[in-house]
């Protein structure tokens, strides 16, 4: 496929797969009341954690790897199992234990466990497609889960409890998961399986998932727990906020899991560091300009998206339009630095990742939800201006021809 038009549909696709994620979490807040959407924002917290670990233990690895069509192939393959098999392995023991636990958010736990190999497996396909270079397979797979997941929360009546919601949810990604299987056949079949090199130790993935551990999940985990520890309507609020920027979230996320086979078309380390640097300067541009757009919206529009969860989440716009500008220069930061090198982000991840999590706690105590929300923007800011202060030293530094690296190449995470 030729560049633009690869462009294009790994554009294409990453938009799908945002609209999709704010159409599911505004349905769920029209169709549940603020104390069912907090829980079903609960849940889904705890997929997305599980989604990350997923993406940066197998998909993140995989789109770095350069090498032969069958041996690339074979590692998609191996992959997409790979992680059928783990998110069985890890969906089934959930849905076991919550069953056995009382109360509603263990319920839709326990929904979460049995659907998890599903939306696991469609999103290892992602990654499988955007490596061997077949972005309009990708997009037709997500369009399809689009159509489906739509009609299905459509039928759904108001006051649905947050199990049902994600029983269906999950369901509605199984037309995807077959169509993108046979799509995936097709360049795959008869490449030998490799499952065991996804175990070993020196699978760049362990290194990946120390990373999103301390980056994405430390700081939606503090979420619950300051839900936990202080008012359970915390959770609703900040992910009311946050389903409002849903599409750049996941674009975001797009970009560090799917953009460095696109980057690797751009030959030289310097044409990728520019487009790197366009591409921030857009997505900020972007979630600026979205922001203001929500802060202008009249209040019976925000209660048509968000139903009883808005007036929590329009106080929060300010805070979380600006955190997410920041985000994008954070984000474009560490992916320019994953084409350069991949193991300078760890540190990075680590200490700001942290520091904004230390940041929130202390805004929540200073200035309750508002104060937190500003906390994450602060930790946001000062996680780009280090990732992009890295990548200058890099920059500066002569090259060696032994520097390049590639996912089999990079040693483990310590």
């Amino acid at each position: 496929m030729r560049a633009r038009t690869a462009i294009v549909c790994s554009v294409a696709d990453q938009g799908v797969a945002a609209l999709t994620n704010i159409l599911v979490l505004v349905a769920a807040a029209r169709l549940s009341t603020v104390s069912d959407f907090a829980r079903f924002s609960a849940v889904y917290l705890v997929f997305t954690v599980l989604l990350g670990i997923s993406g940066a233990y197998t998909g993140q690895p995989l789109v770095l790897r350069r090498g032969g069509d069958a041996e690339t192939a074979g590692a998609c393959r191996s992959a997409v199992l790979f992680t059928l098999l783990a998110a069985t392995a890890a969906g089934l023991p959930l849905a076991a234990v919550c069953l056995l636990l009382p109360g509603d958010t263990a319920r839709a736990l326990m929904m979460l466990g049995l659907v998890l190999p599903v939306v696991l497996g469609q999103d290892a396909m992602r990654y499988a497609f955007s490596t061997l270079r077949l972005p309009h397979a990708a997009l037709a797979g997500d369009t399809l889960r689009l159509a489906c997941v739509v009609g299905a929360l459509a039928v759904q009546p108001h006051g649905t409890e947050a199990a049902r919601l994600v029983l269906v949810w999950g369901l509605s990604a199984l037309p995807a998961l077959l169509l993108s299987g046979i799509l995936l056949h097709r360049p795959a079949a008869g490449t030998p399986l490799r499952m065991r090199a996804l175990l070993r130790r020196g699978h760049l993935g362990r290194r990946f998932v120390v990373e999103f551990g301390v980056g994405n999940a430390t700081s939606q985990l503090s979420v619950l727990g300051l839900g936990a520890v202080g008012n359970p309507l915390v959770v609703g609020a900040l992910r009311g906020a946050t389903t409002l920027f849903g599409p750049l979230n996941v674009l975001y996320t797009s970009a560090t899991g799917f953009g460095p086979p696109l980057l690797g078309r751009f030959d030289g380390e310097r044409r990728q560091v520019r487009a790197t640097a366009v591409l921030a300067a857009v997505l900020a541009a972007t979630a600026a300009a979205w922001a203001t757009v929500l802060a202008l919206l009249p209040d019976a529009a925000g209660r048509q998206l968000l139903g009883d969860t808005w007036p929590t989440a329009a106080v929060l716009l300010p805070a979380t339009g600006s955190q997410y500008a920041a985000m994008a220069v954070g984000t474009c930061g560490l992916l320019a630095l994953r084409m350069l090198d991949p193991r300078t982000t760890l540190s990075i991840q680590v200490v700001f990742s942290l520091t904004a999590v230390a940041f929130m706690a202390g805004g929540y105590a200073l200035g309750g939800v508002p104060g937190a929300a500003w906390g994450l923007c602060l930790g946001s800011l000062c996680k780009a201006a280090a990732t992009w202060t890295r990548v200058a030293r890099i920059r500066r530094r002569k090259p060696e021809p032994d520097e390049a690296v590639t996912a089999d190449a990079l040693p483990s995470a310590p």
